[in-house]
């Protein structure tokens, strides 16, 4: 029990010093003897009373000093050095020394707030940066508390419930980057849909394109896709239901000839091959439609929602392998168009030659720089693309040495299919 100067017995673990100030300890959950001061009795006793019931509640975090710059440190050299690839890492790196570190890098870990995690976030905004990045920041921030948390270095994450500025804008187009891109193929490779995967995203045709071809569109002497319906699932003022439909495209400028480079030459063959045998196995119940070129493994047509289907279970192998901040988000078949025509503009091809390939009516969204474009500079540039980059939609090696055989086999037979 302590004593104040006059000998008066104060309580267990309070005393007073010579200027009067009382003085209580206690000590925490982690073994360490803490030490609270006030000039009022009755105060220092509440505040002991609440931090031995916060103490027993696991309430108290470690004595820390540490600053958000300090702790975002131990945070990359700690959970994620040796977890992620060397531009995963660079790629954090920028995120929180341009956006992060500026607005909070020097404050206290335990002493920021959610009101200071939501400016954060606006600040970016402001600058003009768009959702991603926001988004980015989001999910940093909150595994770098979470981290925190774990180790009691903060009693609670400033970052839970916090959401962006602003949703997703809805017309934002969903673009793969060159990464993504890349992994995304690696783990289609071989796998049902992989072949419309590839020649979506080296032709930029829309999915009801994509779903309508038949062989017969297809010219491999001239290396071309002759682009002349679509495809679409709904059901029309006679329909008793949702049934497939072929039609014309809407616009006469979506009636068009698109260019195949290797990639797509390749895997048309393939596709040819992979449709020959399904239609065969299921030549006794051949279906509306069951001529396409990309159908399902029972040869029947595919729509929108079993391609982004096929789709999105391909994102979610991809996934089980990326980290937090690296997870690639949910997109449909029409994100193939986009990134086609992304890497054309990226590989210098002309967008007055994009909007032959993308049969758009007008130049507003194939950046219009009113080039003149001919036929053969079409190829010519097509080559571009084919030349600037490698294989993103690449196959593995086993599944290439499977086919070769096969279409060198049937090659005799595609020519002659096609009149050559």
């Amino acid at each position: 029990m302590g004593k104040d100067l006059k000998g008066k017995e104060l309580g267990k673990g309070i005393s007073q010093r010579k200027n009067g100030i009382y003085c209580a300890r206690y000590v925490d959950k982690y073994g360490v003897r803490q030490s609270i001061y006030d000039k009022d009795l009755r105060e220092i006793k509440r505040r002991l009373k609440i931090m031995i019931g916060r103490n027993a509640e696991g309430k108290i975090v470690k004595e820390c000093t540490l600053t958000l710059d300090q702790w975002y440190q131990v945070w990359i050299h700690t959970y994620k050095d040796g977890m992620i690839r060397e531009n995963t890492k660079l790629r954090y790196d920028t995120l929180y020394n341009k956006h992060i570190k500026p607005f909070l890098g020097k404050k206290v870990l335990n002493r920021i707030t959610k009101v200071q995690c939501v400016q954060l976030l606006k600040d970016i905004k402001e600058k003009g940066l768009g959702w991603e990045t926001q988004n980015s920041a989001r999910i940093m921030m909150t595994d770098l508390f979470n981290r925190a948390l774990e180790d009691d270095f903060v009693l609670k994450n400033p970052m839970k419930g916090v959401r962006l500025p602003s949703n997703k804008p809805d017309e934002e187009r969903k673009i793969l980057s060159v990464e993504e891109q890349k992994l995304f193929y690696e783990v289609s490779a071989g796998t049902w849909y992989d072949n419309a995967f590839v020649v979506a995203v080296n032709t930029g045709l829309r999915p009801g394109e994509l779903f309508a071809l038949t062989w017969e569109d297809i010219d491999l002497e001239k290396k071309e896709i002759n682009v002349n319906k679509t495809m679409v699932y709904q059901k029309f003022d006679d329909d008793e239901g949702k049934t497939f439909h072929v039609g014309e495209p809407k616009t006469k400028s979506s009636i068009r000839t698109v260019p195949i480079n290797n990639m797509c030459e390749k895997a048309l063959k393939k596709q040819y091959i992979q449709k020959k045998i399904v239609a065969d196995k299921y030549r006794d119940k051949e279906v509306k439609y069951s001529d396409r070129l990309f159908v399902t493994k029972f040869n029947t047509p595919i729509n929108s929602q079993i391609f982004n289907e096929a789709i999105e279970r391909m994102i979610k192998e991809l996934n089980l392998m990326q980290s937090n901040l690296e997870q690639i988000e949910k997109f449909g078949g029409h994100t193939f168009r986009h990134t086609f025509a992304t890497r054309c503009i990226e590989s210098g091809i002309q967008p007055k030659t994009l909007q032959k390939y993308l049969g758009h009516a007008t130049l507003q969204m194939t950046m219009d720089l009113y080039v003149h474009t001919t036929d053969e500079h079409k190829h010519e540039e097509m080559k571009k693309l084919e030349d600037s980059t490698e294989r993103l939609s690449s196959d593995s090696k086993s599944v290439d040495e499977k086919f070769e055989n096969l279409i060198k086999e049937n090659d005799k037979i595609i020519k002659f299919t096609l009149g050559a």
